[in-house]
């Protein structure tokens, strides 16, 4: 007999069953690293396809998943978990099943993975976001949920703390491990979704998605998305416009609730010793009281008198604070502008904190009137163009009414066309008794490029560049301002 897939005799059933899915996963490998078809993989995965009873559109790179699905409902079942771990089993490997699988699985991946390249239709667009809803369906989760950054429902979600099989690669041996078990990549699968749906979003017309309420519902907010509705907003009318602020305040509400959360968890400053223990019950340090008190124990008795009760401080100080932060609005340094706008806002919300915010490119605007909604504020923000801090530094410093009681935040890569005179301005805020804290960039990474000269210079005058990661940037403002 001649496996008509390689054209080889296999030496038994499972060799042919095995060379089958080796065809299919070989063929998915080239589809997505070559654009070019391989007409030998071609022919051999169309026999493959063929033979173990299963459409040919499966194939077709212009299928969706969907409208195989409705050509052939009975699949439909077959994608659902067709990726999430099982039990084990009793050791005993269905081949014939796994080529079935295989053939799905390149599919459904091959769908999601290999975009192309040139410009998208919104078309396209909706198609992708069907597919990439089967893949979250392959991998136990619901539609939506790793691009929203839920890895929630189902057993795709427990594989990714760790629960479930054991994920081999494609040749690889055991149960159902012989298809790839993607559910423990979970938590790296999600972002990379969403890098796929924002790269189609900017290959397109955005403003033909916006139009679209259905499809612009679709849409997941991410950074990238945010920067192109930002850049684009004052080109928007009408629905477009209505449909970009709606995706702009999902994101903005969605990034609040994690910083709100940090903001929270962040360490305080240090208590007031200088402000007496308020006597109330709460406050009672029980231990110190029973230490104080050893003396006046009764044996006979077995009884403590009590002469005096000791209480813990608790008051901190709450001095009103100023906080200045300015932010480069260039293009380069769109997370830290959207990050710090929420962040600014949350400050703002805080007692006895009056927060300021400007922003800049080669011009300045101050934003402290809207400080307290970033939505607004947003909406506000020009992205783009040259950096000139100067032209920030002129509305920063006559804010600088308590030097003591002022912290000034600049986040910028500070690459400056006129450094010399912009250092010397901020190293008078430092010397004023301000505390200065420079920033490279705020950023959920923690990546960022910082000019070397700055760096340097800022490191000398004894106020070095703040890591970009925006935890170590709540923990410093919440130490300062509690």
């Amino acid at each position: 007999m001649t496996d008509h897939a390689t054209g080889q005799p296999p030496t038994s059933e499972a060799d042919l069953h095995d060379n089958r899915r080796q065809v299919l996963y070989w063929r998915l490998l080239a589809r997505l690293f070559d654009p070019e078809e391989q007409p030998t993989l071609e022919s051999a995965s169309l026999a493959v396809v063929e033979d173990i009873g299963l459409p040919s559109a499966l194939l077709d790179p212009g299928a969706s998943v969907d409208s195989i699905v409705q050509r052939h409902p009975e699949l439909a079942a077959e994608f659902d978990g067709l990726m999430a771990p099982e039990p084990e089993d009793d050791g005993v490997r269905d081949r014939a099943a796994e080529v079935r699988r295989a053939a799905l699985v390149s599919k459904t991946l091959l769908n999601v993975f290999a975009t192309g390249s040139g410009t998208v239709t919104a078309g396209q667009l909706a198609r992708w976001q069907s597919d990439a809803g089967w893949l979250e369906r392959a991998l136990g989760c619901k539609p939506g949920d790793l691009r929203g950054g839920r890895a929630g429902g189902g057993s795709g979600a427990g594989a990714a703390t760790g629960g479930g099989g054991q994920g081999v690669s494609p040749t690889g041996t055991g149960g159902r491990g012989a298809t790839p078990d993607l559910s423990r990549l979970i938590p790296a699968i999600g972002p990379e979704l969403g890098s796929i749906e924002a790269d189609l979003v900017k290959r397109m017309h955005l403003r033909e998605v916006l139009a679209d309420p259905k499809l612009a519902s679709q849409l997941t907010p991410s950074m990238s998305l945010i920067e192109q509705l930002l850049r684009d907003k004052d080109n928007l009318s009408g629905v477009a416009l209505a449909n970009a602020k709606a995706l702009i305040r999902r994101f903005v509400d969605e990034v609040a609730e994690v910083l709100r959360t940090q903001v929270e968890k962040a360490t305080v400053g240090a208590i007031d010793r200088s402000v007496p223990p308020k006597r109330v019950f709460r406050n009672l340090d029980l231990d110190r009281t029973i230490w104080k008190n050893l003396t006046n124990w009764s044996p006979e008795e077995e009884r403590l008198y009590v002469d005096r009760l000791y209480y813990r401080h608790t008051a901190r100080k709450t001095t009103p604070q100023r906080l200045i932060v300015v932010v480069d609005q260039s293009g380069s340094m769109v997370d830290s502008m959207v990050n710090c706008t929420i962040l600014a806002s949350i400050f703002a919300g805080l007692p006895k904190v009056d927060v300021h915010l400007i922003a800049y490119d080669t011009q300045a605007l101050d934003l402290t009137p809207w400080v307290h909604d970033p939505f607004e504020t947003l909406l506000r923000t020009q992205l783009g163009g040259g950096t000139d801090g100067t032209v920030a530094m002129a509305l920063a410093q006559p804010k600088i009414a308590e030097p003591r009681n002022t912290v000034v935040v600049w986040i910028s890569d500070f690459y400056e066309w006129r450094s010399e005179p912009l250092f010397e301005s901020m190293a008078a805020i430092h010397r004023s008794g301000a505390k200065f804290i420079p920033v490279g960039s705020v950023t959920s990474s923690g990546r960022g490029s910082v000019n070397p000269w700055f760096r340097e210079r800022f490191k000398d005058l004894g106020a070095p560049v703040l890591s970009g990661h925006i935890k170590k940037l709540v923990h410093e403002l919440k130490t300062f301002l509690a």
